[in-house]
């Protein structure tokens, strides 16, 4: 689904995502570079840092921008090899090959203050780099887990793992990137999602790149967030919604606990909550700042 034929409503909130939450391009040493949306105070060094999940992009963190815009720098990266993102150079990469990426974005940005926020997969990438915190430039004020992809890098999840890993690349290649962004919202939204946030969620994934996204089932399939386990010197939270089905409100409270965070629901919301509820989430998130 390409914006050139979405929907009336989709290129209008396309256009108006362009007007308050831009796409700027962070140029890395080596020909490489990465995209970031950025709202609000562009000269603060102090971000809201939002991390995307794996069917996903920087934009679906727009409804969250535009509310906290008035008040917060935000920033939210098209993942590399997402976008307009350069690839990482491994065909097989870990956690700490987009940690690395990410870090050198933010230094290149001017953030010294952040709130690190992570939905699903960008949490594995989020936790990463804040278990390097003591060693970074940068204070991360609290680190927040939305529907953490715990990954299956584990030992004990090396069946899981394998059946991840060809499932996801079957997929693929069975169906394209445009045969799997056509019914993602049918798993990743909770059953009384509105249409708007259904289509804003469809639109994200038809925009993924192939390679991207199997550079990412890699990291999804090597990456263990169960490494971040009293590593983490920051508050942290892990919020979940009470209608999803992909990193379930089970398995999000287990992840709390191992973890020492702070655990909250978000109600009748789905994996997709940062697209279908973005208003409750600013003010969330507003509260930690």
């Amino acid at each position: 689904m390409s914006s050139s034929s979405s929907s009336p409503g989709i290129q209008a909130a396309i256009e108006r995502m362009e007007a308050v939450f831009p796409q700027r391009l962070v140029a890395l040493g080596a020909q490489r570079q990465v995209a970031w949306r950025e709202a609000g105070d562009g000269e603060s060094d102090f971000a809201y840092v939002c991390l995307h999940g794996i069917s996903s992009s920087a934009a679906s963190w727009f409804g969250v921008a535009e509310r906290l815009l008035a008040n917060a720098r935000v920033l939210a990266w098209d993942a590399p090899g997402y976008g307009e993102s350069t690839p990482l150079s491994v065909d097989a990469p870990t956690d700490a090959d987009y940690a690395r990426v990410l870090g050198e974005s933010l230094a290149a940005l001017g953030v010294r203050r952040c709130v690190l926020v992570g939905h699903s997969l960008g949490c594995l990438v989020a936790a990463r780099w804040a278990c390097d915190a003591s060693a970074l430039q940068i204070q991360i004020r609290q680190l927040v887990l939305m529907s953490p992809a715990g990954g299956y890098g584990a030992p004990a999840k090396a069946e899981q793992r394998a059946r991840v890993m060809s499932g996801r690349v079957d997929a693929l290649r069975d169906q394209g990137v445009s045969g799997i962004a056509a019914v993602i919202d049918q798993r990743l939204c909770a059953p009384g999602a509105p249409g708007p946030a259904r289509e804003w969620v469809r639109w994200n994934a038809s925009r993924m790149r192939a390679g991207g996204y199997l550079q990412a089932v890699h990291l999804l399939c090597s990456g263990d967030l169960g490494e971040a386990s009293g590593r983490l010197t920051m508050p942290v939270h892990v919020w979940v919604g009470t209608e999803d089905v992909v990193t379930t409100p089970e398995a999000s409270e287990a992840w709390a606990r191992r973890l020492g965070a702070q655990y909250v629901t978000l109600a009748k919301a789905g994996h997709a909550c940062v697209v279908e509820q973005p208003e409750k989430i600013a003010q969330m998130l507003a509260h930690l700042s």
